[in-house]
């Protein structure tokens, strides 16, 4: 890999020697970074329920469970971006996961529908093309929140790099395909709630060039019966521990 490095030296010039270099040495440790980032926050409210519940409360709860069910773990040591109620831009959230080394990226959200039926949970991964209507109209909603709160320190896409950036940036998407495949199929072992499925869409929350990154969406605060369910701590701890487990697996078939 270093030769190929080398034959690609022409190519370097526009990236830093310190992030070559991190990305170069990104190999297997004793303990994995597992970064959780609890959607909106502060300022931004996210979608609100029907009965007034908002997202970044539920968010923020069921982040720091997940976090608890991954201590169980040894291999693991996990990290919030946010473990109160403060706002982050979206480009905050994804370079405090970058400067912690974390090797998965879990956004957390709960999501909205003009249908108030709409339930179950939904695991997206990046993509140029979003999988469906929904699907592109959920990404274009969250990445215009930093829009409509005036912030503009926005997600620039790394695909302006070069080469070897976007060899990285494959491998991370394909990482997280697997990854969202993983968290689906231990859920469905769970019975915890109808599967959505996995997703497609180009949230910028995802857009890292290294580090796998999936957003999972828990459930529709729009629908009032699953805005119950979101509301009950028993519920929400066995979706974090279901999560937990799906991210242990994982790591430890995905080396």
């Amino acid at each position: 890999f270093l030769n190929f490095k080398q034959s690609l030296k022409f190519k370097l010039i526009e990236m830093p020697e310190e992030e070559t270099k991190r990305l170069i040495n990104n190999t297997s440790k004793e303990k994995y970074i597992v970064f959780i980032d609890p959607g909106h926050g502060g300022r931004d409210p996210g979608a609100i329920g029907r009965l007034g519940t908002l997202e970044k409360n539920i968010t923020l709860k069921t982040s720091i469970m997940l976090k608890k069910a991954l201590k169980r773990y040894k291999n693991i040591n996990s990290i919030l971006s946010r473990d109160k109620d403060i706002y982050l831009s979206l480009k905050e959230r994804t370079k405090l996961a970058k400067i912690n080394n974390a090797d998965i990226f879990i956004s957390l959200h709960a999501d909205s529908s003009k249908n108030n039926k709409a339930n179950g949970i939904s695991v997206f991964s990046l993509s140029d093309k979003a999988s469906d209507k929904e699907a592109r109209m959920l990404a274009k909603r969250e990445n215009d929140v930093d829009n409509f709160l005036g912030n503009e320190n926005k997600i620039k896409d790394p695909i302006i790099y070069n080469t070897l950036i976007k060899m990285f940036q494959r491998k991370a998407m394909n990482d997280s395909s697997y990854l969202a495949k993983k968290i689906l199929s231990n859920l469905e072992n769970t019975k915890l709630a109808v599967n959505r499925g996995h997703r497609f869409a180009g949230f910028a929350v995802l857009k890292s060039y290294e580090i796998p990154s999936v957003l999972i969406e828990i459930g529709f605060l729009s629908n009032k019966q699953e805005e119950k369910k979101l509301l009950s701590t028993k519920y929400l701890n066995e979706l974090s521990n279901g999560l937990a487990a799906a991210i242990n697996n994982y790591f430890n078939t995905h080396k």
